[in-house]
């Protein structure tokens, strides 16, 4: 059994048997945090982009937990000269790591740590103990979505929904039709004025169309 946790904006725990993987790591700034970086273990850290509300405590967790962090091959570079034992990839590549497998996909965004370049930002398949829960990091609607659908069996996606930065929630109702998975997870908003969008806005929308969506609380699990 694979179990989800939310800790607030877009980051994840995701645990299953002896691994714990943390996806987009932001706790110190992140109102919705319940849990602070000193108490958070996990082997692996998957990072979608290098925004400081993605990259978040990265370092302060990997260094303490000897993680392996997964990013872009330009972020990986970077957190390596901080430190970090960091694995590269990129957009289209896959590889097996000792939870399952991890996938890159494209995401329409931006990335960069204080006006640096880091690489492209991506979307992320983690395929584990026989799930596939796809995070699709900041981006907007794209059409390739439904590519990802036909290609994948998507259990559990998690979607940005704050809008601005990212695609609101007409767009993320349309990406759940795109994906065909059979669970939807709103992320990315509330966190600051600018995305302060209603995930049960989204929840129903959802459901209008004849698909599932968990709105997780902030600190909250499920299992999937």
């Amino acid at each position: 059994m694979i179990k989800i946790t939310y800790h607030g904006h877009s980051a994840f725990e995701i645990g299953s048997g002896d691994y714990n993987i943390l996806v987009d790591p932001f706790f110190s700034g992140n109102k919705h945090a319940k849990a602070k970086p000193s108490d958070i273990e996990a082997g692996f850290i998957i990072l979608t982009h290098a925004h400081e509300d993605h990259v978040g405590d990265t370092i302060e967790i990997a260094k303490r937990n000897n993680s392996q962090v997964i990013a872009t091959n330009e972020l990986a570079i970077y957190l390596s000269s901080k430190g970090c034992n960091a694995h590269g990839m990129n957009i289209g590549g896959s590889r097996n790591f000792p939870f399952g497998k991890v996938r890159l996909t494209i995401a329409h965004h931006s990335s960069s740590l204080g006006g640096a370049y880091m690489g492209e930002p991506a979307g992320v398949i983690i395929s584990i103990g026989g799930k596939n829960i796809y995070h699709a990091g900041d981006t907007s609607l794209f059409l390739d979505m439904k590519l990802i659908g036909e290609m994948h069996s998507i259990d559990a996606a998690i979607l940005p929904i704050g809008d601005n930065y990212t695609m609101g929630i007409d767009d993320a109702v349309k990406a759940v039709e795109f994906l065909n998975c059979k669970i939807a997870i709103p992320v990315h908003f509330g966190t600051f004025p600018v995305i302060d969008t209603d995930p049960d806005e989204f929840k129903r929308k959802v459901e209008s169309i004849g698909r599932k969506c968990v709105v997780i609380p902030f600190g909250g699990s499920i299992d999937l």
